[in-house]
């Protein structure tokens, strides 16, 4: 269900592993990169690095923080890593459950979580040739 991927992320493959009869809520999160940050400057693109096994663990726990937090769920986390192109997927987030208001309540708090908590880091690449680590912040 967890994965830290160096290739593309299919989101419909990511989605067919949290699908199952009687979950009838079915919510998937795309991070995309964007072709500007905050501050209005170009970026080219986001270079991703992780901590592999600990990124899955921490995975791991924080789906089964939201099966205790939202009942009958099922979450499923994908990560790049590398470098990822502007309008490209960096991360993908599915949630299932029997009705939609948990589904999108547990995919919220994955997002969350990983962003709060996983070790993974990443490094905006800019149009200019600059590039800048950033931190995550978990409700942006």
């Amino acid at each position: 269900m967890m994965s830290i991927d160096e290739t593309a992320l299919d989101p419909r493959a990511i989605e067919g592993r949290v699908r199952a009869p009687g979950f009838g809520g079915v919510v998937t999160f795309l991070g995309v990169v964007r072709d500007t940050d905050e501050r209005g400057y170009t970026v080219a693109a986001l270079e991703y690095e992780a901590y592999r096994p600990l990124a899955l663990a921490e995975f791991d726990t924080i789906a089964g923080e939201a099966v205790a937090q939202f009942g009958n769920v099922r979450i499923a986390i994908a990560h790049r890593v590398g470098c990822v192109a502007t309008g490209d997927i960096a991360v993908v987030i599915c949630a299932a459950a029997v009705h939609r208001r948990a589904a999108f309540a547990a995919c919220e708090y994955a997002i969350d979580a990983v962003k709060a908590r996983a070790p993974i880091w990443k490094r905006e690449l800019y149009a200019d040739g600059n590039a800048v680590w950033k931190a995550n912040d978990a409700h942006a």
